[in-house]
């Protein structure tokens, strides 16, 4: 059995958690030997095709819908798990389901792959006064990191993060896909959804997906918004998040309410295809994020994204070729918005080209996947 393990799976959405949801659909279909070990969550279905074991949690203040876990308490979890033989497990982030894989890898004695997917730091200084707590819960999560096999990051830039934390051994770097990476008539779907929306002719629709928390720049982008008086346009955000209600007032504050429409969260993958490939522009000024599934997505429907220069997220960006960037103010992003939809040709030329070179779909991902895991097994294994 492959044992995969996160703190947050479905219906609890975020990029973590739909990267492992995708691992374990396709190795599934590959190997037919794929679970999920993630903590309990509200309406929760588990329906998938492979088992999905979860532990007790309550609701994390302040972070909803994020749980924190307790698997160590949970007993009768603890019965089922301990029925099951592990070949490998892969741990995508360092808290309750990071340290049960390492528990179980130990025991097991099989080898564990340890994902760096995000920047702690950043959460835990907005939760934590002490600067002396912060880096010993950083000391923490490197030595969770150091205790792996294999390390991995979904994109180069991320090893930046991981030194600046203190971590000094290898990594690998293995890419995240898209479950939108394929063929779909684009230009038909966008004239449907635009006219659904209430889209005018010549309005411009701009998008936000991802969690509506302040780390994520996103009053950033609302004072951006409200700096194209002149622009006639729509700003849809999709998701959820502890700033939502506060990005409300904000919008409101900002004369915004009547170009800027707050979606809630989409968990049905149809229906979130359809925003991304309405939209003109997906814009994305977040300095936290390492590697956005969400830029990802966008481009394979045809959607280029505007991101900060030099954030570890725009790695994957090439200027006016495969998306935009933008300096890091207010002004000079609100100026970009402007020059980029000044240029209609080049805007739908670079969201074609983003579909080419950005979006990789979830199945190559798993099989890449699937062969890294089956080349550390055996090397386990000779270690024995």
């Amino acid at each position: 059995m492959i044992g995969l393990f996160n703190d947050c799976f479905p219906p609890i959405m975020d990029g973590v958690s739909l990267t492992t949801q995708n691992y374990a659909h396709w190795l599934n279909k590959k190997t037919g030997n794929v679970c999920v070990v993630t903590p309990s969550a509200p309406d929760a279905k588990d329906d998938e095709a492979y088992p999905i074991y979860r532990y007790s949690s309550i609701p994390i203040p302040m972070r909803k819908p994020y749980r924190l876990g307790f698997p160590r308490i949970d007993w009768p979890f603890h019965a089922r798990i301990q029925k099951l033989s592990f070949e490998l497990v892969h741990a995508h982030c360092p808290f309750s389901s990071g340290a049960l894989a390492m528990r179980i890898a130990r025991e097991q004695q099989v080898p564990v792959v340890a994902t760096f997917h995000s920047k702690y730091r950043a959460d835990f200084e907005r939760a934590i006064p002490s600067r002396m707590l912060v880096d010993y819960l950083i000391r923490k999560v490197i030595r969770f990191y150091e205790a792996a096999d294999e390390v991995w990051i979904p994109q180069p830039a991320v090893e930046e993060t991981l030194r600046e934390y203190g971590y000094k051994g290898r990594v690998e770097v293995v890419d995240n896909g898209n479950d939108f990476a394929g063929k779909f008539p684009v230009e038909e779907l966008r004239k449907e959804f635009r006219k659904k929306l209430g889209i005018r002719p010549g309005e411009f629709m701009f998008l936000f997906v991802g969690q509506h928390i302040w780390e994520k720049n996103l009053g950033f982008l609302l004072d951006a918004l409200s700096r194209l008086g002149d622009v006639p346009f729509r700003m849809f955000f999709v998701g959820s998040g502890y700033a939502a209600e506060e990005m409300k007032q904000k919008t409101a504050g900002l004369g915004l309410n009547a170009k800027v429409t707050f979606v809630g969260s989409v968990v049905k993958r149809e229906e979130l295809m359809r925003y991304y490939v309405a939209a003109d522009l997906f814009l994305f000024p977040s300095l936290y994020d390492n590697a956005p599934l969400v830029v990802r997505e966008a481009a394979a429907l045809h959607t280029p994204s505007v991101l900060i220069a030099d954030s570890t997220a725009s790695e994957i960006i090439s200027p006016s070729v495969n998306g935009f960037l933008s300096a890091n103010s207010v002004e000079a992003y609100a100026d970009c918005l402007r020059d980029i939809i000044r240029t209609p040709a080049l805007m739908q030329r670079v969201g074609e080209e983003a579909s080419c070179t950005i979006a990789r779909s979830w199945e190559d991902v798993a099989g890449e996947v699937y062969d890294r895991y089956s080349r550390l097994m055996k090397r386990k294994q000779s270690w024995s």
